[in-house]
């Protein structure tokens, strides 16, 4: 029998000649000072860009969190708001009004000052290009600049959630002057006359511990030091983000030196290398993989009824999943608000019934069952290779005659067919923008105008009219301690009634570096803080 892990070990010898080379030619260019050293990090990566209002990815985080501060960031224990480019704050009591102090020490990698200018410019920017990450600024309603280190913002209705988005990397404040000589604007129409997104792909504009080096895609992203750094300056003078599609080529990479850190290394691979020089971390993560239904998208066999739905739903093997795809090393997650965040707790967990699947399906007029495509992205995130587990949900399917038509695409295809044409039936994945449950309702919800309640007809597909979910989540922002809790729980539920989004797997996180490596640790907003790294 062919199991996952012994799949990946035939690999693990396999890629061995291949990694020696890259060894080599990356080991060329390593100084030998360990406080100027370059290190490598081996990560499928999923960029879309590098420009900060249009970036949306897990990869993104990393990159933007280098090299672009934000107002605020999480401590480590990925749930408190702490100081960064804003050294203090005031908060309305009802929650709509937020006056920020900026540090006058913070300046730019050019050297010129951080205004509140600059923080005005960079949000009004992040909304009006309407970029992935966008729905961050929703709520927001003006921005007054009181003098050059002090703004008041101003949301359309309470947000409790408010200072916990500006955690989030894609809130990074941009040198203004220096992106608007390139192309950029925020203007109400910047998302067709901002022209400054190529300029990103070769240029930053941050006040970060890290400036863009050079970027190729499919191939490297390269940051160096900011030596002129306002804050505490990184440890080691580079880093390189090496595309590494998979997990048995990361984990010979580890092995042979050519990367320092390995960043989707799953359970059943670390278990196979036994070397003193490598250190495996497990530890819990808020990173999902979720199934998710686009009923308005054309290609569809059958209509995807919420009968249909269901019985998909109660035919898929959740632990086995588990099993197969991380080696057990994962949890069952029972909506798409992850466990551990606001209004999870008790929440049911997804189950298997293969009986009541097959009634459905009957009910519905299909018995014999029908063809569906799986569209995906076929790349490894938070160690799950995304192909294999769309062979096991072919097996798990199978059983109620429902043929699961696997058709993998690369990520750049796929992240544009989920919105145009449309895709009916697909595989995702979610990491946090900051912590905080308003994100999930925002994305994930069945409201109007967000991504996933556009792509599954809110308002036009049966049963999904988005008035519930919209009415706990205005209770939610105004909220807070039980009452929040209360009405992220019902958001919760609904997602859960609704069968528009499956999450599969809640995976362990595998950190993976060899033992010269220290400050390695998960963020809930920025994936890896790389200015925290040492290597020594």
């Amino acid at each position: 029998m062919v199991t996952a892990q012994n799949w990946r070990r035939g690999l693990l010898s396999a890629a061995s000649v291949m990694i020696l080379g890259t060894a080599a030619l990356l080991s060329a260019s390593t100084p030998a000072k360990a406080d100027d050293a370059e290190i490598v990090v081996a990560r499928a990566m999923d960029l879309n860009s590098l420009d900060p209002a249009r970036a949306y990815c897990d990869t993104c985080q990393i990159y933007l969190s280098a090299v672009y501060d934000t107002l605020l960031t999480l401590g480590p224990d990925n749930k408190t708001i702490v100081p960064d480019l804003a050294t203090s704050w005031e908060v309305s009591p009802d929650v709509t009004t937020f006056t920020f102090h900026l540090s006058p020490t913070a300046v730019f990698s050019d050297g010129s000052p951080v205004t509140a200018t600059d923080v005005k410019w960079s949000m009004e920017r992040l909304k009006n290009i309407k970029g992935g990450a966008a729905y961050l600024m929703d709520s927001l309603k003006s921005i007054e600049v009181k003098d050059p280190h002090t703004l008041v913002v101003t949301t359309k209705t309470p947000n409790s959630e408010f200072l916990g988005i500006l955690s989030a990397t894609y809130v990074g404040i941009i040198n203004s002057k220096l992106a608007m000589a390139h192309g950029a604007n925020a203007d109400a129409n910047a998302a067709t006359s901002d022209t400054a997104d190529t300029w990103f792909l070769s240029h930053s504009a941050g006040s970060g511990a890290f400036v863009l080096q050079s970027y190729k895609a499919d191939d490297a992203l390269r940051l160096k030091r900011n030596d002129s750094y306002w804050g505490k300056k990184a440890s080691v003078g580079g880093v390189i983000l090496k595309q590494t599609a998979d997990a048995v080529t990361q984990a010979q990479m580890l092995q042979s030196g050519a990367a320092d850190i390995a960043m989707q290394i799953d359970p059943d691979t670390s278990k196979t290398i036994h070397d003193p020089n490598i250190v495996f971390k497990t530890v819990p993560s808020f990173n999902y993989v979720y199934l998710a239904f686009s009923p308005i998208a054309k290609g569809a066999a059958v209509p995807l009824t919420h009968d249909v739905r269901e019985a998909i739903a109660l035919a898929i093997d959740y632990k086995g999943a588990i099993d197969f795809t991380v080696g057990g090393e994962g949890k069952m997650q029972p909506s798409a608000i992850p466990n551990g965040f606001p209004g999870t707790a008790s929440l049911p967990d997804p189950v298997t019934d293969i009986t009541q699947a097959k009634a459905l399906l009957a009910k519905a007029g299909y018995p014999d069952g029908f063809k569906l495509s799986l569209e995906f992205p076929a790349m490894d995130v938070y160690g799950i290779d995304l192909s294999l587990l769309a062979q096991k949900l072919q097996q798990d399917l199978a059983k109620i005659k429902v043929d699961l038509v696997l058709k993998p695409a690369t990520f750049n295809v796929w992240i544009g067919d989920i919105d145009t044409p449309g895709v009916p039936f697909t595989i995702g994945f979610f990491a946090p923008d900051y912590f905080g449950s308003a994100q999930y309702a925002q994305y994930f919800g069945m409201m109007a105008d967000m991504p996933w309640g556009k792509r599954a007809g809110v308002g036009t597909t049966p049963g999904l009219d988005g008035k519930m979910e919209l009415d706990q989540f205005n209770k939610a922002l105004a909220a807070a301690g039980p009452a929040q809790e209360d009405a992220y729980k019902a958001i919760g539920m609904q997602m859960i009634a609704d069968k528009i989004i499956l999450p599969i797997v809640s995976p362990d996180l595998v950190l993976a570096y060899r033992n010269d490596i220290s400050g390695m640790r998960y963020s809930a907003c920025c994936n890896l803080p790389l200015a925290e790294i040492v290597k020594h």
